[in-house]
């Protein structure tokens, strides 16, 4: 297996995570909060989108799939369309709303490109330094590994909240 085919493999997978997490839910029920000030399931599922979306663009050189595919006109939220959820207050939090399929459909538009992008590289490219700002620098595999570390823990949270909110009540 290469590298490139590790990574798809594993970036394959949250689009099913989030989507177990949104499965049968209401947008209310999407926008409900575990506790207050908490992340809602919309947001996660969002940001978790939004983060991956903005970051492989950056690295494969293109337009985010947010605005090239028209998902920000889609979602209609009250943000600027370079969002992506860093550093929001809670009261932005508690503004993504949206259907699971809208979000569900999201991410899996973003996963399919991210994979496309994926099904390019040589492990040449992922050695290859793309950002020098750190020591040592981040090559484009490093990035990758931690786009995709940011999507699991999200995916997984998404779970989790859910849990919180809907077992055994």
């Amino acid at each position: 297996m290469t590298p490139a085919a590790l990574l798809t493999e594993a970036f394959s997978r949250v689009p099913a995570t989030v989507g177990r997490a949104l499965d049968g839910l209401s947008e209310d029920q999407l926008a409900a909060r575990p506790a207050a000030g908490a992340n809602t399931l919309a947001w996660l599922a969002w940001h978790t989108a939004r983060g991956q979306d903005a970051q492989v663009a950056d690295l494969a050189g293109s337009e985010q799939v947010w605005t090239a595919d028209g998902w920000a006109r889609r979602f209609g939220l009250p943000f600027p369309a370079e969002a992506l959820g860093y550093g929001m207050s809670r009261d932005d939090v508690g503004r993504v709303r949206a259907s699971a399929d809208l979000l569900s459909g999201y991410l899996d538009a973003v996963t399919a490109r991210t994979v496309a992008y994926l099904g390019t590289l040589t492990p040449e490219d992922l050695d290859a330094v793309v950002d020098d700002a750190w020591d040592p620098p981040v090559t484009a595999g490093v990035r990758l590994v931690s786009i995709l570390d940011d999507c699991v823990q999200h995916a997984g949270q998404t779970g989790y909240v859910r849990g919180l909110l809907f077992c055994n009540r």
